[in-house]
């Protein structure tokens, strides 16, 4: 397997841990603020760094070079791929923009060394390629969420049991399906395991409660930061993917789009803004993993494009409601607050963001969603249909809340509630890249692509079929996204 120029994989993963043992050993909570924004941004420097190494090279995958750790952990476990490449700068920007928009009032009930920790945990469950690694990875990083609900004194009965229910599922799944014969049927009972698990770890209808469960619970942040990178898809995609039969995989996108629409209808008669994103969200990440289980090369690709889009414009909607959170309360959607005069940049940004999310023209989402229906449309029309009815839905919800907070009577505050230089950083780093992403998308299009190719490659060698001819049939449509 060819070499990175560095070991960027493990100094990626290991930096947030020094810097999480750095800011616990600081009295002064400002200070560890500013200390733990600084080791955001060092991370976010090195997984650019890592990224831009591997594209240089032009390879499928690549791991470390002068790995520290070599002799404990094999060259293999800790790679990047095609998959990867873009997924880990982005968990690293989702981790720093939130850290860097916490208000310094926000910080003792912000636990800073645990989202370092969860950050180092999220670049090496992107990282890992080894199934046993994956599954232990995914088991400890329930953890952090799990000691902040305590942390706060609320029940954490849902969340232990269905997180003890997915821990459950995957180490017996994976453990039947390593000693179980591949080539036969054998492996259907284990895989669907592995499924459940990974389908529970989405929050696919009807196993969601664990989600709007933490939204309610834990600070907005901490929910933010383990919800959006989409953790659950990235476990369908290494876990379930490559072993799951057709059936399977149509049943599973069936699944998800049921909870598309679903929990798109759910987000327009919320009345508390949090439980408003968290149905939002789950919309929008259940389509990503309906073109995920489409498996054609058009459908995968809009899904892997769309799951970089979401990550991101939901981040940003999620951050905008935090930032208004902090300056409000718990937001309610029954009435209007009429807070445009008072914080015009917060408003712009949560409208756009929000339309991003929803593959909105001149966004970074809007290629991913186009060509998430081009495949599904092709493939089954009443699929394509139900996600224009659940995109729709979902527009709606975001062009009701944003009149329910930023529009109506004045309500002037005696306290300034504009946006302090922090959380301009945050907006503006990601209004470049919604809008950058979206007015020039063929270098992401490009490389999301040829994912597709080698995922759907890999599946056919693995189920001992022959791969799915993904550039004939792209060209024959007129859809080939390297065009």
């Amino acid at each position: 397997m060819p070499e990175l120029h560095f070991p960027w994989i493990e100094c990626s993963i290991l930096l947030p841990l020094v810097g999480a043992a750095w800011v616990w050993m600081l009295r002064d909570r400002e200070r560890a603020l500013t200390h733990a924004i600084f080791f955001c941004l060092a991370t976010l420097l090195l997984t650019l760094g890592e990224c831009a190494d591997f594209l240089w090279m032009e390879t499928f995958e690549a791991h470390d070079h002068w790995a520290f750790f070599r002799w404990v952990i094999p060259p293999d476990v800790l790679v990047i791929d095609e998959l990867s490449a873009f997924q880990l700068p982005l968990a690293s920007l989702i981790h720093l923009v939130v850290v860097s928009s916490t208000l310094r009032t926000k910080t003792r009930t912000f636990s800073l060394e645990s989202t370092l920790v969860s950050q180092s945990l999220l670049l090496a469950i992107f990282s890992c390629r080894a199934s046993w690694a994956l599954v232990a990875l995914l088991i400890v990083s329930t953890i952090p969420p799990y000691m902040e609900l305590r942390r706060r004194r609320q029940c954490t009965r849902i969340y232990c049991l269905h997180m003890a229910t997915f821990a459950a599922l995957l180490l017996v799944g994976y453990g039947w399906l390593s000693i179980a014969d591949r080539s036969g049927s054998s492996v259907l009972v284990p895989g669907a395991m592995l499924t459940v698990a990974a389908l529970l770890r989405s929050g696919v209808f009807p196993l969601h409660l664990w989600m709007t469960d933490v939204f309610n619970k834990a600070s907005l942040g901490t929910a933010i930061l383990n919800t959006t990178p989409l953790v659950g898809a990235y476990a369908v995609m290494r876990l379930v993917l490559p072993i799951a039969p057709s059936w399977a995989l149509q049943s599973i996108a069936v699944l998800s789009l049921v909870t598309a629409v679903y929990a798109a209808a759910m987000a327009l008669i919320q009345v508390d803004a949090r439980r408003m994103f968290c149905f939002l969200l789950l919309s929008q990440s259940s389509l990503v993993l309906v073109g995920l289980e489409l498996v054609t090369p058009i459908g995968l690709t809009g899904a892997l494009c769309l799951w970089l889009s979401v990550a991101m414009s939901m981040t940003g909607f999620g951050i905008t409601l935090r930032s208004v959170e902090a300056r409000l309360s718990r937001i309610s959607l029954a009435s209007f607050h009429g807070l445009y005069s008072q914080m015009p940049i917060l408003a712009g940004f949560f409208l756009l963001t929000g339309l991003a999310s929803i593959g909105f023209p001149a966004t970074v989402g809007f290629v991913g969603m186009e060509l998430l229906i081009e495949g599904a449309v092709e493939v089954y029309p009443l699929v394509g249909t139900l996600v224009v009815v659940a995109t729709a839905l979902c527009g709606i919800t975001v062009l009701q809340t944003y009149f329910r907070i930023f529009t109506g009577v004045d309500n002037r505050s005696s306290i300034s509630m504009k946006a302090r230089p922090a959380e301009r950083f945050a907006v503006l780093l990601l209004t470049l890249l919604l809008l950058g992403g979206g007015l020039y998308p063929q270098p992401g299009i490009s490389s999301r692509y040829h994912a597709a190719k080698e995922l759907t490659r890999i599946r056919g060698e693995i189920s001992g079929k022959s791969p799915t001819p993904v550039t004939t049939v792209a060209q024959q449509e007129g859809l080939n996204p390297e065009t």
